[in-house]
């Protein structure tokens, strides 16, 4: 398989504190990856190293054989627009919704790119393939939702623009067991063929047998394959 993702050395952090130091990654088309590890050790912090959201950065982010990453230390998120148009997608950890907003205004703020807007009743309509109950739900305000729909609208919308690389950050934070399988197994009836899905998640029951390879992530770095090294 072609190598998608390729992080070589990656340092991030928010001002003088350095989060994740010289991360190495590699992601091949077709793969889906489950990133494990305790709160705090650098998982959330790596996706948004990725799509630059952090307050600075060092090393090499390639997507796709292009350069994506670099030196950066001011501006977070001048460049996340254009990360968005080179096809990734990211659904944040936790509630991250405009309460205010209904579920079909919610899901059209993820048709960010001139190709989406234009097909977004298309896409819409695919979500609601993807997660049934949010059908009947297109009118109601999001903020009003359950947490298991409101995680299901956060997907949704990170599903509205195509993408070549899904970063998905603890989907099942919060949600009750039954309900937290029901939105992975969502997940795992999404399509990648050609594309990459990372997974950050806790739960390492939720992962196991359903992606490629789970690799531990401790105080910023990278601990190898789990099974193989323990996470702390």
């Amino acid at each position: 398989m072609a190598e998608l993702l390729e992080i070589r050395r990656l340092t991030a952090g928010y001002g003088p504190l350095r989060v994740l130091h010289e991360v190495d990654l590699t992601v091949r088309a077709g793969e889906r990856i489950g990133l494990v590890g305790l709160n705090g050790h650098g998982k959330t912090t790596l996706f948004r190293a990725i799509t630059h959201m952090v307050g600075w950065q060092q090393g090499s982010i390639r997507l796709e054989g292009q350069e994506i990453g670099g030196t950066r230390s001011l501006g977070a998120g001048r460049r996340t627009s254009g990360i968005v148009r080179r096809g990734v997608a990211m659904a944040p950890q936790g509630d991250a919704i405009f309460p205010g907003l209904t579920v079909r205004q919610h899901l059209d703020c993820g048709a960010y790119t001139k190709l989406a807007w234009r097909e977004r009743r298309r896409r819409r309509e695919r979500i609601m393939e993807i997660f049934p109950p949010l059908r009947a739900l297109q009118s109601s305000l999001v903020g009003k939702l359950s947490g298991g729909e409101r995680r299901m609208v956060s997907l949704g919308r990170m599903l509205m623009v195509e993408a070549e690389l899904y970063l998905i950050d603890e989907p099942s934070l919060g949600l009750a067991p039954k309900i937290s399988r029901a939105v992975m197994d969502a997940v795992w009836s999404l399509p990648i063929e050609g594309r990459a899905m990372i997974i950050a998640e806790q739960n390492v029951s939720l992962l196991s047998g359903r992606v490629d390879r789970i690799i531990g992530m401790h105080a910023g770095r990278m601990r190898g394959e789990v099974g193989h090294v323990a996470l702390s």
